[in-house]
């Protein structure tokens, strides 16, 4: 199908309603006070007011710069020229406390130049915002630790209470959508590896659609995920960032999402987000909430 225009009009079920300005400025003031990012506002997510206004928001260690260059994406690429800050951990945890949220969620840049990817910083984060708020959900939304898993291992041992890892598209577009150094299979691989450390975590993955797939590759998509255990799908339309560079091959209507979301919970997932609004952390704690109670 041919590329659309980033002038196409979007149709109305792509409008959101902006709201919640006054948390949205609240959360900013902490945020910039700590010296933290959010990925909620370096990849343009839509849902941000509504997030931050239900007291859920999505923090980004490691910094600003992603050692790789995924096409949908428009966090800043290139190589990082600071080292690793060993006072970020302390930093979110003192924000998820003053911010009195209810669910972080804890993702990053991919740090390919790290040796252990990232991992003993994820670790270090959940143990901090598990000291001074011990009553917060943590999720974590991690890279791929370049398959090294004994580095998985002390990211699980942390006891988040879910680990993401998305593999963003289905199989076909791995190529054209992410980085060449991601791997279809190395991300299923991730996530089947969570479990065998510990059969109990949460495991939670995403889709987006609108990139040229077709529907039976989805529908394969979600059972590769299955076969590797996992939980939570969220599967939602891809928005060229501003500067983005991928273009959109279709506006998927809800209805379509809909019946997708019908597959997904007969193929066995204990929650699905499903909708063009749907990002990875979309209603995160009502998701974790619906499968572990509370």
């Amino acid at each position: 199908m041919a590329s659309l225009t980033t002038d196409m009009k979007k149709p109305d079920w792509l409008k959101a309603c902006y709201h919640g300005a006054s948390s949205v400025e609240t959360v900013r003031g902490i945020l910039r006070k700590e010296g933290l990012r959010t990925v909620c506002d370096s990849s343009q997510c839509p849902n941000l007011g509504e997030c931050w206004g239900s007291g859920n928001a999505t923090m980004l260690i490691l910094g600003g710069v992603c050692t790789r260059h995924c096409r949908f994406c428009a966090v800043p690429h290139g190589q990082p020229n600071a080292p690793v800050d060993e006072t970020e951990a302390e930093r979110v945890a003192r924000a998820v406390k003053a911010l009195g949220l209810r669910y972080v969620v804890l993702t990053s840049v991919t740090r390919d130049d790290l040796d252990d990817g990232g991992a003993s910083a994820f670790a270090r984060t959940v143990r901090a915002v598990n000291l001074a708020s011990p009553q917060v959900g943590i999720e974590l939304l991690i890279p791929d630790l370049a398959g090294n898993w004994s580095a998985l291992e002390q990211v699980v041992r942390a006891n988040p209470n879910v680990i993401g890892h998305n593999v963003e598209v289905v199989r076909s577009l791995q190529g054209s959508v992410r980085d060449p150094r991601a791997d279809y299979q190395r991300s299923l691989t991730l996530l089947r590896e969570i479990k065998s450390f510990n059969p109990n975590m949460i495991t939670k993955s995403s889709l987006m659609l609108g990139l040229g797939e077709e529907r039976q590759e989805v529908v394969d998509c979600m059972l590769d995920l299955r076969n590797a255990k996992v939980n939570l799908l969220t599967i939602g339309q891809y928005l060229r960032p501003k500067g983005g560079e991928l273009p959109i091959t279709r506006y998927v209507p809800p209805e379509e999402f809909g019946e997708l979301r019908s597959v997904a919970e007969s193929l066995g997932f204990d929650h699905v987000e499903s909708g063009p609004f749907a990002r990875s952390s979309y209603r995160a704690e009502a998701a974790f909430r619906s499968i572990a109670g509370g």
